[in-house]
């Protein structure tokens, strides 16, 4: 082998391992995300009883409601916050009626846990827990929780 072919092959071998990065890269990027967040809306109804709205397209999770009567969220409209986590931040960050303890967005849509009015909700992509309680997934369900002020909890 010659050695003036060195720089050439050298730039070769470059240019074929970026586009073996690339390619690569893309692909698992495009494995990460193609289910896509979750999609929540934190609203309240006219009596100003709040509620969260679960959306996941992808794992056909739609309509899931968890209300929570007896609290009460200033002012009582029927305002709605939407929230589609995609991006990692650091927990605990604030969301309308509480915080985000834990956020897992690694491969979407990933795992979301909520510390809301005094319950724990952990969203997951197979299940669906309130206070440590397992809920499967079921679409255009309603769920009330009870106030954690009167002790029912």
């Amino acid at each position: 082998m010659k050695s003036d072919n060195l720089p050439r092959n050298a730039v070769f071998v470059f240019a074929l391992a970026l586009v073996v990065y690339i390619v690569a890269y893309s692909g698992i990027e495009s494995r990460r995300t193609r289910q896509g967040p979750w999609q929540i809306a934190f609203t309240n109804d006219a009596a100003g009883t709040p509620a969260l709205v679960i959306n996941q397209p992808a794992l056909a999770i739609t309509n899931v409601r968890i209300s929570f009567p007896g609290e009460t969220r200033p002012p009582p409209t029927n305002s709605v916050t939407a929230l589609a986590l995609v991006e990692l931040r650091p927990v605990p960050f604030a969301v309308p009626f509480g915080q985000c303890v834990f956020m897992d967005a690694t491969s979407l849509p990933g795992t979301l846990a909520f510390e809301l009015f005094g319950h724990e909700i952990q969203l997951l992509p197979r299940v669906l827990t309130i206070d440590k309680v397992e809920q499967p997934w079921r679409s255009e369900t309603l769920l009330a929780l009870p106030s954690v002020k009167s002790g029912t909890k």
